[in-house]
C-alpha cells in the first residue's frame, strides 16, 4: 500500500490540523501498519482530536492516538479484548499476533464443519492486519517483533545513528584476515558447547549481601596461598620469610599488594600483606626505588626479593610475577574441530538518545547475512545507565522490555541457524547486580530455539568445539587500568599489562578492593570467577578503545560496544581453525579477527 506523507498533510490541513514533518512520517507508518489509506487515517485522527480538543499535532498526541486506535482495532479481533479496550494501552505487535491466532483457531474449527470448496486454493495473504501465524513465524521480520512504542512514550529514532556513513568499515584486524571469507555456515555445522571450570554451572540466582568478614578473609587468604604455591614451584624458591622479621641478608616474601590509605595506589603508598602461614597476615611498607621495572595493582599476589634491615620497611630488589595456567587440551568428547566463525557484540543495543533498538535490528541483519556459527552477545540489553531508564520514563516493566529484545534476537535470527550465547551484565537493569552474575532466565523460549540458545553466567569459561573462550562483560580493563601503576622503562602498553595480569593472576577479577559499583559475593567468586585454564580467546568488552592482541598465546579481543553515546559502535568477528602445520610450539586456533563498525 503506497501512502503519501504529503497527501496526509493536505488532508489534515482541510480539517484545520497542522503537524510537523516527523508527525506526518509517523502517520505514514501507522497507515501501513494498520492497512489504512490517507482518508481513513485522517478521519480517525480528526475524530480523536475533536474529542480531545487538540488542533496542533505533536508526537505525544500522536502516541496517545496510536494507543486509542490500537485498542479499537483489538476490539474487533476478539470479544475478550473489547473488555480491555479502555486500558489496552501499550500493546506490541506480538500481543496483536496472539489475539489474531485465537481468532484463526476459531475459524479453523468452524470450517471443519463446512463442505470443502472444489475451486482452486488461494495463497495465504499476509498484511499488517493479518500477521504471520505460528506456522510461518520463522520468517517474521525482526522489526515486527520489536515495538519500542509499546514501552517508550517517545520512541523516536536517533538522527546521528541513522545518518552514519562508515557502517561495515573494518577498524582493526589480526592475523590472516585479508584471505578469510567472513561467512559462516549457520546451523549446518556441528557445534559443541561446554562450560568449563566449576563442577556445577551457576544456573540460578542466589542470596548475596549476607557475607561475613571472616568468610571474605578466608577466600582472599586462600587465593594468596594457592598462587604462592604455583609461584614457588615455578621459580624454584626454597622458602618464604615472615614480612616483619628483620634480616640483613636478601629474603623472599609472599603476599598481596595493597595501598596504605584510601586513595589511589602510587609508588610511595605500596604495602605488602603477607600470607597466613608465614606472616599471619601482617603488613609492611614496600620501597620500589631499587626496581627498574614493575607493574602493580591492588590485590595482586606477588613474590618479592629484597632486604628488610629494620623489620619496618622492605626494600624490593626483584619481583616475581604470576604464571598463567596451562591451555586446555581437547578430548574426544569435544569432537573433531571444524572451521568456525564467531561473532561477538556487547551492549548497549540502543543509542543514548533513543530506545528504538535500531542498532540491535542492524546487528540481527548482520547475523542473517553473515550466518556465523556462534554469536556471543554481552549485556546490557536494557542499560541501567540509559537516560529513559534512570528517569523512569518507560511504560512497561524492565523484564518485559528485555523479553522483547530476546524474542527479537532469537526469532529474528532463526533463519540463519546461528548458535546464540547470552552473557549478562551488571548494567542489565532487570537482572541481579551481583558478581559473579547468574545467567538470564527465559522460560518463554520457543522449543525450536532451545538447542541453539544458551544462557551463561558472567564470567564464564566456554569451550566451543574444544576452543576455550574466556567471557566477561565486566569492564575490567577500565577498572584495573585506573588502579595499576608501573615504571616506564621497557614496559608494554597499559592494555597488554592489564591483560597479562588477568591471565597470570588466574582470575576474571583480581582487583581488590573492587570498584565501588561492584557487589562481589566472595563465596561464589572463589568457585566461579577463577580461570581454570588459559583461554584460547579472551573476550573482554570495554568502554576503552577496541583492539585485538596476542598476550601469552591468548588472543584477547575488546570488540567495543555496539553503540557509543548517540553514534554507532563496533562488534567483533573471529575465524577459528585448528592449525595443521608441524612447527614447534603451540599455535592459536584463532586464525584471524576483525573489529567492524555496525
Amino acid at each position: 500500500m503506497a501512502v503519501s506523507a504529503q497527501q496526509l498533510a493536505e488532508e489534515l490541513e482541510i480539517f484545520g490540523l497542522d503537524c510537523e514533518d516527523s508527525v506526518a512520517e509517523k502517520l505514514t507508518e501507522l497507515c501501513i501498519l494498520y492497512g489504512q489509506n490517507e482518508e481513513g487515517m485522517v478521519g480517525e485522527l480528526v475524530a480523536f482530536c475533536t474529542s480531545t480538543q487538540k488542533n496542533h499535532l505533536t508526537p505525544e498526541i500522536l502516541n496517545s492516538f496510536e494507543h486509542n486506535f490500537l485498542s479499537k482495532r483489538l476490539s474487533k479481533v476478539s470479544h475478550s479484548a473489547s473488555k480491555d479496550s479502555g486500558h489496552a494501552g501499550a500493546r506490541d505487535i506480538v500481543s496483536i499476533q496472539e489475539l489474531i491466532e485465537v481468532e484463526e483457531e476459531e475459524e479453523t474449527l468452524l470450517n471443519s464443519y463446512t463442505t470443502p470448496s472444489k475451486g482452486p486454493q488461494k495463497r495465504a495473504v499476509t498484511t499488517p492486519e493479518t500477521p504471520l501465524t505460528k506456522r510461518r513465524v520463522s520468517t517474521r521480520s525482526p522489526h515486527q517483533l520489536l515495538s519500542p512504542s509499546s514501552f517508550s512514550p517517545s520512541a523516536t529514532p536517533s538522527q546521528k545513528y541513522n545518518t552514519r556513513k562508515n557502517r561495515g568499515e573494518v577498524v582493526t584486524s589480526f592475523g590472516a584476515a585479508q584471505g578469510v571469507s567472513w561467512s559462516g555456515r549457520g546451523g549446518t555445522g556441528i557445534i559443541g558447547l561446554k562450560v568449563l571450570g566449576s563442577p556445577e554451572s551457576l544456573t540460578g540466582s542466589y542470596k548475596f549481601m549476607f557475607q561475613k568478614l571472616p568468610d571474605i578473609r578466608e577466600v582472599l587468604t586462600c587465593k594468596i596461598e594457592e598462587l604462592g604455591s604455583e609461584l614457588k614451584e615455578h621459580y624454584k624458591i626454597e622458602a618464604f620469610t615472615p614480612v616483619l622479621v628483620p634480616a640483613q641478608e636478601p629474603i623472599t616474601l609472599l603476599g598481596r599488594i595493597g595501598c596504605d590509605s584510601n586513595g589511589k595506589l602510587n609508588n610511595k603508598s605500596v604495602i605488602l600483606e603477607g600470607d597466613r602461614e608465614h606472616s599471619s597476615g601482617a603488613r609492611i611498607p614496600v620501597d620500589l626505588s631499587e626496581l627498574t621495572e614493575y607493574s602493580l595493582f591492588p590485590g595482586q599476589v606477588v613474590i618479592m626479593e629484597g632486604v628488610n634491615t629494620t623489620g619496618s620497611k622492605f626494600v624490593a630488589t626483584k619481583l616475581y610475577e604470576g604464571v598463567p595456567p596451562p591451555f586446555y587440551q581437547p578430548t574426544e568428547e569435544d569432537g573433531e574441530f571444524e572451521q568456525t566463525m564467531v561473532l561477538v557484540a556487547c551492549g548497549p543495543y540502543t543509542t543514548s538518545d533513543s530506545i528504538t533498538y535500531d542498532p540491535l535490528l542492524d546487528l540481527v541483519a548482520v547475523i542473517n547475512h553473515d550466518r556465523p556459527d556462534v554469536c556471543i552477545l554481552f549485556g546490557p540489553f536494557l542499560d541501567a545507565k540509559h537516560e529513559q531508564v534512570e528517569n523512569c520514563l518507560l511504560t512497561s516493566p524492565f523484564e518485559d522490555v528485555f523479553k522483547q529484545c530476546l524474542r527479537t534476537i532469537t526469532e529474528g535470527t532463526r533463519s540463519s541457524g546461528s548458535h546464540l550465547i547470552f552473557v549478562p551484565s551488571l548494567r542489565d537493569v532487570h537482572h541481579e547486580p551481583v558478581y559473579p552474575q547468574p545467567p538470564f532466565s527465559y522460560s518463554d523460549l520457543p522449543h525450536e530455539d532451545k538447542k541453539r540458545v544458551q544462557f551463561v553466567s558472567d564470567p564464564c569459561t566456554l569451550s566451543i568445539n574444544g576452543v576455550v573462550f574466556g567471557l566477561t562483560s565486566t569492564d575490567l580493563l577500565f577498572h584495573m587500568g585506573a588502579e595499576e601503576i608501573s615504571s616506564s622503562a621497557g614496559m608494554p602498553d597499559r592494555f597488554s599489562r592489564v591483560l597479562r595480569h588477568i591471565l597470570t593472576q588466574r582470575s576474571y577479577y583480581p582487583l581488590y578492593p573492587p570498584q565501588e559499583d561492584m557487589a562481589i559475593d566472595y563465596e561464589n567468586f572463589y568457585a566461579y570467577a577463577q580461570l581454570p585454564v588459559t583461554p584460547d580467546v579472551f573476550i573482554i568488552p570495554s568502554e576503552l578503545r577496541y583492539f585485538v592482541k596476542d598476550i601469552l598465546g591468548c588472543i584477547c579481543v575488546n570488540p567495543g560496544r555496539l553503540t557509543k553515546g548517540q553514534v554507532g559502535g563496533t562488534y567483533g568477528r573471529l575465524y577459528l581453525r585448528r592449525q595443521t602445520s608441524h612447527r614447534e610450539g603451540r599455535q592459536s586456533p584463532c586464525v584471524a579477527a576483525q573489529v567492524v563498525k555496525i
